[in-house]
């Protein structure tokens, strides 16, 4: 299972900060991370798409354009939403 962790309004929605997922890539991921926290499919997704502002890094490296990016037990998610301030 990947580690996942949530930030901001998703973590708030999840109440979880940090979970355990099982999944062979990213869509997987998320399918089952959205199965058991439900109020994720909505912020996530729109018309089954995943929507633009949802950031998705894979041990510190950007793959929020790839659904199908492989991951593996020992890899860390971390899934935000965007950041703003000024």
């Amino acid at each position: 299972m990947a580690k996942v962790k949530l930030f901001a309004l998703f973590r708030e929605l999840a109440g979880v900060s940090e979970i355990e997922v099982e999944g062979r890539n990213l869509r997987e991921i998320l399918e089952n991370l959205t199965n058991r926290h439900p109020k994720l499919k909505e912020a996530f997704f729109k018309d089954n798409k995943l929507k633009e502002f949802v950031q998705i890094m894979v041990n510190g490296k950007n793959a929020r354009g790839n659904l199908d990016f492989e991951v593996s037990d020992r890899d860390l998610i971390a899934i935000f939403p965007p950041v703003s301030g000024g």
